[in-house]
């Protein structure tokens, strides 16, 4: 059971990234999956979290509509879209998922009660000013 996220980097604000995360070893239809980020000397928040089997999407403040999460359910993947980037976004971004599908928003809407189980290692977005 792996999920590989991808597609960080460095860029400048107002720029764009795409992330990707890949889960391998398990399929992501009857889970909850979730884009997480957590920036030096903070918690770590919800970005966008998924119900993959039929895509329903929560969105969390932090990315004030300028994030798309989406999925490829051939590819097992989801992917987050960050366009208009500023430096607050900068943080590694984790993707995670949970086979408890029916509390997929929950696990954004409050991530220091609902923690999902399986996570992948993080990758660095970085935004320069």
């Amino acid at each position: 059971v792996q999920l590989q996220a991808f597609g960080g980097g460095l860029v400048q604000a107002g720029g764009s990234l795409r992330l990707s995360c890949a889960a391998s070893g398990f399929n992501l239809e009857w889970h909850s999956i979730g884009w997480f980020r957590q920036a030096p000397g903070k918690e770590r928040e919800g970005v966008s979290c998924m119900r993959f089997k039929d895509g329903a999407l929560y969105d969390t403040d932090s990315n004030k509509g300028r994030f798309t999460m989406s999925r490829n359910e051939a590819k097992n993947t989801v992917y987050l879209q960050m366009n208009d980037l500023t430096p607050e976004d900068t943080a590694v971004y984790y993707c995670a998922a949970d086979q408890r599908n029916t509390a997929w928003s929950w696990f954004c809407r409050n991530p220091k009660d609902y923690v999902m189980n399986f996570w992948g290692k993080g990758t660095q977005v970085t935004v320069s000013s």
